[in-house]
């Protein structure tokens, strides 16, 4: 069904927002199942990945297969990779993205067609006009679209903002039962 690995990347286990494991073919078999059900709505296939710390950092990378209107399927994978900067992290998370990308559009394509894949498939990257990656935008964003991508950046990468980061975060403390 495709390459599982790109540029030393593992895209091989997957793990639903629901806490179900699945292989890369697995994930992209429930994709597909899932926009057979209602073929004529329309889908977006977003990829993001988030990261959190420095030194050995778990990168996530979500697939998330939005049904525009209607609500959406999520899976993310995990890799590692050593990281001493913010304007490393940002750049291994775009990486990480556009390498996940470049598996799926050929997928995407021969399933489907190559006008989806071309139209419909996005990238969220974890910058914004707020905070420090607001200097790295124009170099992450034309990054992505030299590569023949569309781009979303926040508030709008809720792939790599929310979804994503579910998986990178530590866990939060619910006050109210932590006495």
């Amino acid at each position: 069904m495709g390459k599982k690995q790109q540029d030393n990347f593992d895209f091989s286990r997957f793990i639903s927002l629901s806490g179900h494991q699945f292989s890369f073919e697995q994930a992209i078999i429930t994709i597909f199942q899932y926009i057979q059900e209602r073929p004529d709505s329309t889908y977006r296939v977003i990829l993001g990945t988030d990261s959190e710390g420095f030194g050995e950092v778990d990168y996530a990378t979500a697939i998330v297969v939005h049904r525009v209107g209607a609500g959406g399927r999520a899976f993310v994978c995990k890799n590692e990779m050593d990281t001493r900067s913010l304007r490393q992290k940002i750049y291994n998370e775009a990486t990480l993205s556009l390498a996940l990308a470049q598996i799926l559009t050929p997928i995407l394509t021969e399933k489907i067609s190559e006008e989806f894949a071309r139209e419909n498939l996005v990238i969220h990257i974890d910058v914004g006009q707020k905070g420090e990656t607001k200097d790295m935008i124009r170099e992450v964003v034309g990054m992505v679209h030299g590569n023949g991508f569309k781009v979303e950046i926040k508030p709008d990468s809720f792939a790599a903002s929310n979804v994503a980061d579910r998986f990178t975060a530590p866990p939060k403390v619910n006050l109210a039962h932590a006495a």
